[in-house]
């Protein structure tokens, strides 16, 4: 779900091979719900979840898809309705990146979900921001061996990009089987760092299949990407640069990662490269550079030892602590049984992110410019926006992918605010919306919630932020 050269896109542990599924709720009018939808669907209703507020009004599903009969490969979903009239929102699917992170352990649980999972490991608080108040959520954990994903086939376990986008478009197509209720109704994807490949990636495809298709029953509307991976190259150049001018490292390192590394890869920089990061990361000292003005979180070391990939950093920061609760909760039997999660029985604890995956990764393109091109050219909405204090896929990097493009402006650089405040800045081109949230980290809408909420609104309704105090 996160990273840039040499950083964990998540917390890496062992895979624990799941698949997750958030349920969704039907509405409460259709007492016999049994009659008008697929049996399967009743079955992944949640009834309630351990530890569960009592005012939750919403309701949920969650439960398996599989995508590939003869290995056995099933993805896991969690679909959260929306809070009003879900029967008139559009359906969001959410996709964490990586890759090897679960959309359920951070979209899901700490970012743009309903619930937060507290220090006890066994209750669960409602957020005021989460993103179900627009729209009915999606959650897939994605690929099999994220999560609660999971496959019965070992050498599965080493994938990439190609297979990740047509297992996810597999998903897709059966889910909607499923739910047939959701057929026609506009769908958007949104997500964050190396979802910048999977977005992009899982909606070409889309496109592909839609074309010549007068009515198709995946009404593919757009994407909103945050601090996404894009570009290596542009990226590298980018993130070294946020690094230099906001003093993390000096002048030595950085012409030593100018020189060594804007042409190495995202997920397997060459030696000298991985030298200079190295000593750029020894440079950053104590901190969290996936939201730079943030504390660490107590209790986690700075640097991983003997992991297979050895990355420097595991998942830190104040509030970001909340990873560790839900990672308690998950691994709860009842909690498990509640999310219809579990079902084979793997004796492996449920994890945050899979080193297994990610050092397995074998498909990775070194850019996504091609494919944004054809999906500007395709007519889709298309929002990036970035926090400007993530050091890890920073607004510089994300700015020159996007000059990379050559788009016209149709709306420039200005700032917009929320309430009486400044939230960020917003640049309008012909096809693709650029926004900067003002003080957020990797993850925008945990660290700044009430912002993030107002952009994830603005994009739903295809309008530019607000120009002006209101």
């Amino acid at each position: 779900m996160r990273g840039h050269l040499g950083f964990s896109l998540c917390s890496l542990v062992p895979v624990f091979g799941l698949v997750t599924v958030w349920l969704l709720w039907l509405p409460s009018i259709a007492t016999s719900s049994s009659d008008r939808y697929p049996k399967q669907q009743e079955r992944d209703r949640i009834i309630k979840l351990p530890g569960q507020p009592s005012n939750v009004s919403f309701n949920q599903y969650s439960g398996y898809v599989t995508v590939d009969e003869k290995a056995g490969r099933a993805l896991f979903y969690w679909l959260i309705e929306a809070t009003k009239k879900p029967g008139s929102k559009p359906l969001v699917l959410w996709l964490n990146g990586g890759p090897g992170c679960s959309s359920i352990a951070y979209g899901a649980s700490e970012e743009v979900g309903p619930f937060r999972v507290r220090p006890d490991g066994r209750t669960l608080s409602l957020s005021p921001y989460s993103w179900n108040k627009e729209a009915n959520l999606l959650f897939l954990d994605s690929p099999a061996g994220v999560g609660f994903s999971y496959s019965n086939t070992s050498f599965d376990l080493t994938t990439g990009d190609q297979r990740t986008a047509k297992d996810a478009y597999k998903f897709l197509v059966k889910w909607f089987k499923r739910f047939p209720q959701f057929k026609y109704r506009p769908l958007y994807i949104a997500g964050e760092s190396y979802a910048g490949h999977y977005i992009p990636e899982l909606s070409k495809i889309i496109v592909q299949h839609n074309t010549g298709v007068i009515n198709p029953t995946i009404n593919f509307k757009g994407f909103l990407l945050g601090n996404p991976l894009i570009d290596d190259v542009h990226d590298n150049i980018g993130t070294f640069e946020f690094w230099w001018n906001h003093g993390l490292i000096g002048e030595s390192t950085y012409a030593a990662l100018n020189e060594s590394c804007p042409y190495d890869s995202f997920l397997f920089p060459r030696d000298e490269c991985y030298e200079a990061l190295s000593t750029a990361y020894s440079e950053f000292g104590d901190i969290d550079p996936y939201a730079i003005y943030d504390n660490a979180c107590n209790g986690v070391g700075t640097l991983l030892n003997n992991l297979v990939i050895p990355l420097p950093w595991t998942f830190r920061g104040n509030d970001q602590c909340i990873v560790k609760y839900t990672k308690v909760y998950m691994n709860d039997p009842e909690v498990q049984k509640a999310l219809h999660a579990n079902t084979t029985g793997t004796p492996h604890p449920w994890v945050t992110c899979s080193d297994v995956i990610r050092g397995r990764w074998r498909d990775s393109p070194r850019s996504m410019l091609p494919i944004f091109q054809q999906l500007i050219a395709a007519g889709l909405r298309i929002w990036v926006f970035s926090g400007d204090a993530d050091a890890v896929l920073p607004l510089t990097a994300t700015r020159y992918s996007i000059r990379a493009l050559n788009l016209r402006t149709n709306t420039s650089w200005y700032p917009w605010y929320d309430d009486q405040k400044v939230g960020g800045w917003n640049q309008v081109y012909e096809g693709l919306t650029y926004v900067t949230v003002r003080g957020a980290g990797h993850e925008v809408p945990l660290t700044r919630p009430k912002l993030a909420l107002s952009l994830f609104r603005h994009f739903l309704s295809n309008q530019i932020m607000p120009m002006a105090p209101n």
